[in-house]
């Protein structure tokens, strides 16, 4: 049994992507473009506002996970014709029509909800802190555990969600709570994997306030092991990173352990 997609002009789409190449899209500048890198991923070129082509004020830009660019992106409304484009083109790679009532619009839509699923490329740790660094003579550890997470699976594209729980020993200096979450939240919302997602999350902690000890640990269920290849649906995933004391003290990790394991 044989099955044609035809668009709204009767034409056999499928066939018409066998025969003839889709149009290549109009190619963005791109920020590797720009930049000359070395075999391990990093520039050449150190960054510095005097360096000949470089944008000042942008020579610590952490747009990607841990690549630092020389200038920022393009804006969020700048990419979303190409994009909206991509998903078009992906639709009728798959065999359907993109021209029927049901995904007229759904390239675009695709498209805003990938700029909202990677939005913390647009986000700095400044940024998310807004100066709430407070001092305080406050030496005991601070946890907040079940922070929700939501981010994207850099291997597959597909979601992976979870809770974050943090742990600090101050030294004279804490960070408002909230912050706490909106860090999690800067990180979580980009192409991740669960590993680093950890570590970027203590590391920044350990930037903002220089802690005695920062630990983090996330459990999380991801939908490359649930929708497709094992399909176990019941697994759980759990990465720990631990720094300062609580890497150190077995006691002051044990203590973090016991605080975000009870109920």
């Amino acid at each position: 049994m044989s099955t044609t997609v035809s668009n709204g002009n009767g034409t056999d789409v499928v066939s018409m992507l066998k025969k003839n190449k889709p149009p290549a899209l109009k190619k963005l500048a791109s920020w590797k473009d720009e930049n000359e890198f070395d075999g391990t991923g990093n520039t050449k070129t150190p960054r510095t506002s005097t360096t000949p082509g470089k944008t000042p004020g942008h020579e610590n830009c952490t747009f990607h996970h841990d690549l630092e660019l020389d200038h920022k992106p393009p804006t969020r409304e700048a990419l979303l014709p190409d994009m909206t484009d991509s998903y078009k083109m992906l639709l009728s790679a798959l065999g359907e029509n993109p021209e029927r009532q049901g995904l007229l619009k759904t390239p675009e839509r695709a498209a805003k909800a990938m700029l909202f699923f990677t939005k913390g490329y647009d986000q700095t740790l400044k940024d998310v802190l807004n100066d709430a660094v407070f001092d305080e003579d406050h030496d005991e550890m601070v946890v907040v555990k079940d922070i929700e997470m939501f981010s994207m699976c850099e291997h597959h594209l597909v979601p992976f969600y979870g809770k974050v729980s943090i742990g600090y020993l101050p030294k004279n200096k804490i960070l408002g709570l909230s912050k706490l979450a909106r860090i999690v939240e800067m990180f979580s919302r980009r192409l991740q994997v669960q590993e680093r997602l950890t570590k970027q999350i203590a590391v920044a902690v350990t930037q903002a306030i220089q802690p005695a000890g920062v630990a983090v640990v996330i459990e999380g269920v991801h939908m490359c092991m649930v929708m497709r290849g094992v399909q176990k649906i019941n697994s759980k995933t759990v990465t720990s990173t631990m720094l300062g004391v609580f890497r150190d003290d077995s006691k002051t990790r044990e203590e973090f352990l016991n605080l975000v394991q009870s109920n």
